[in-house]
């Protein structure tokens, strides 16, 4: 993930920017589907497989993203669906960790399932 995101700390502006890139966030197309939203075609693809599979990683090593990737497949989402939105969260935290420059902590990514 770090390789592909490079090393240049001033790059993405914002979280947002770094899920875009990553391809995990999603888009809302506005007149084909109002309602749905669609996976992302323009991404580095690379960094998009490193996603998914972080994410598919992630479901057994914290218990914080097991229990965020059971309520989004509760709410009738589909497992890679699911897992994209759950890499999307991920790389959210890790744009926090290197913007704050502090390790990965689980209570403090999922404090809302922790409590």
């Amino acid at each position: 993930m770090l390789a592909e995101f490079g090393d240049d700390p001033d790059r993405y502006a914002d979280a947002k920017a770094r899920k875009n890139y990553a391809g995990t966030s999603s888009i809302t197309p506005r007149l084909r589907h109002p309602a749905g939203l669609l996976a992302r075609y323009a991404r580095n693809k690379h960094l998009a497989d490193a996603a998914h599979q972080w994410a598919f990683c992630a479901l057994t090593a914290s218990p914080g993203a097991r229990t965020y990737y059971d309520a989004i497949r509760g709410r009738g989402v589909s497992h890679h669906a699911a897992l994209r939105q759950l890499g999307n969260r991920l790389v959210g935290i890790l744009h926090g960790c290197l913007r704050t420059r502090s390790l990965y902590d689980e209570d403090t990514a999922w404090p809302q399932l922790n409590a």
